[in-house]
Order: C-alpha cells, then structure tokens, then sequence
C-alpha cells in the first residue's frame, strides 16, 4: 500500500471539507492539528478549492491534504500543483487514475459495486473510497464485497459520524473513514474554529475509546497468585481463570504468577485500535516499551507498554 494511504490509515478519521473562502484556509488548517486530526480531504465542490490547498499546504505543512470530488485529469493536476498529497474522486475514472499515476500522487476512486472493484484492481488500486457509504449499503455491502476482493481496502464516505464510525473502523477492510461532521458547513460559514477542534477531539476520543481493561497485581510466586485470585474470586462471585503467566479474577483483575512490570503491578487499557492509539499518543510525546510489542495471528498489534510508570504502576494498551 502507499506509504500516503498507510498514513490516512493510522490517523483513522479523513474530514471532508468544502471551503467557500481560501482565507479560512490557515485557521481550519490550525483547528484540524489542535484537535488532533492531521488530515483533511478538500473538495473542489467549490471555486477555493485549488487556493485552499496551497494555504493550508504552505502554512501547515504537518497536515496531511488532499483533493475531493476530483472529476477531471486537468483538476488533479491543479490539485497535486497546490499541494495536495492524495485524490480522492466520487466515481472511478480511469483518466484521473492514470493522471494521478503520472503525478506520483495515490488516488482513490469512488467505487460502489463488484464492477467498480474490479475496474479499480485492473487499473492497480488496492485502496477505493466506498461512496455513498451508507445510501449503498453501508459495513454490510462492504462486508460482502470483501469475501472475493480480500486484498481491496475501503475508505468509506457518506453518511459516516461519530455514531458508526467505529463499527466501520473495527472492520480490517476498512482503512479510514470519511466524514464531514466536524467540518459542517454551518461551522465554516460561522468560524467556529474551537467548535471545530473540539468535535475533531471528541471523534479522535471516540475512535480511539481508551477505557479500563484490567488491573494487574503482581504476586511473589504462582502459590500466591492463585491464592489471590481464588480469594477475589470467593470475595466477589468472580469466575478463576488461569493462564500460563498469570490468573484472572473475572476480566477486571489478573494477578502475575511472579513480579513483571511496575513497582506495584500494571494497568491495562483498552482501545479500540491499539496501532492508532499508539500512533496518536507518539504525537503527543508519549514513549512506549517496543520490545513488549504483541501481536496476533494476522500481525496486527494486540498489545505494548507504555515507556512510563504511574504511580508505581507499569501502563499496557489492549485491544478491545
């Protein structure tokens, strides 16, 4: 996949944004990074488009931007020339496709049906916008295209909000969403730039959705951990269950059969995604213990420890 396309992935969350006034164009690019979405897709549903761009380009030059509603080659190439880094159009065109190839730019065509797959794959795509997501048929068209396209990845757009965004995100054949809830219309035209970041906040909070998974105690020996866990187990109606490191009380306490991480034991949280959750806490200058990396059969990250201790307390994120 295109090294472009992997980013959209990891950041999750594409916002589609269709600016009447380029001026804006610095402030929403500032309100998308203070919110903590690093991307956004601008439409050339209107005349700003291409200045649109080029500013939030040359002005914030961390923010991944690229171009919507690309019908022509003429549009990608004015696109590319102000700045932006991927293409993203609502039908399959095989000129913009090829336009795009020649640009050094990814582009990801609208595709809908088994036909427009196959037409994308013919053309070397292995990544397409699902559009209009929902109005189509939604996580289930997706779903069933997926069975005989196993290598195609979906970017779905289209009726997408923070309500169902993560039941899109959780499926591995998607790798990022679409949306324009944080970046209404209504919002633009009133500059509402902290309205702004803090929706991008609140779906970054959403997507992610850290919560207590578990709390780890660390006993001296496999005598003592048992121990503990049955008496948890008595205390509180918690089914025993034991493992080859470790004995659980329940899902919400695991006692170590001997002392591992943290002073006092560790703290796990869940995430819905434990590569992005890292990718989005790296930003924000957070460390991570890269040997204690897990991963499952298909090579996705299941598990890792933060760098940092609190409070005594080694910190591990777990996949929902």
């Amino acid at each position: 996949m295109n090294r472009i396309l992997e980013e959209i992935g990891r950041i999750g969350i594409v916002p589609v944004i269709a600016l009447e006034d380029a001026a804006d164009a610095p402030a929403l690019a500032k309100a998308l990074e203070d919110g903590g979405i690093p991307c956004a897709e601008v439409t050339f549903r209107t005349g700003a488009a291409k200045e649109a761009i080029r500013a939030m380009t040359e002005t914030h030059p961390g923010l991944l931007v690229g171009a919507g509603t690309v019908l022509t080659a003429k549009q990608a190439q004015e696109a590319v020339e102000a700045g932006a880094k991927f293409i993203v159009s609502p039908g399959l065109n095989p000129k913009v496709v090829r336009a795009c190839e020649a640009l050094g730019v990814p582009a990801v065509p609208g595709c809908c049906s088994p036909s427009d797959v196959e037409a994308a794959m013919e053309l070397g795509l292995d990544t397409v916008k699902f559009f209009p997501a929902e109005a189509v048929g939604g996580l289930p068209m997706i779903r069933a295209m997926s069975a005989p396209f196993a290598g195609m990845k979906f970017l779905p757009t289209g009726g997408i909000n923070e309500k169902n965004l993560n039941a899109y995100l959780e499926f591995p054949g998607v790798i990022a969403c679409g949306g324009s809830w944080m970046v209404s219309k209504d919002l633009l035209a009133a500059r509402d730039w902290e309205r702004v970041s803090q929706l991008c906040r609140d779906a970054v909070r959403t997507m992610l959705g850290f919560s207590l998974a578990h709390v780890g105690i660390n006993a001296e020996n496999e005598t003592e951990a048992k121990n503990t866990a049955a008496l948890l187990g008595s205390a509180f109606g918690f089914p025993v269950r034991e493992g080859g490191k470790s004995v659980f009380a329940g899902t919400a306490v695991e006692v170590m059969k001997s002392p591992y991480l943290g002073k006092h034991g560790h703290i796990g949280i869940g995430t819905h995604s434990v590569e992005r959750a890292v990718w989005y806490m790296k930003r924000s200058g957070i460390a991570f213990l890269e040997e204690s990396a897990a991963y499952d059969a298909q090579g996705r990250l299941k598990s890792i420890y933060l760098k940092e201790e609190f409070a005594g307390f080694a910190v591990h994120l777990v996949r929902k």
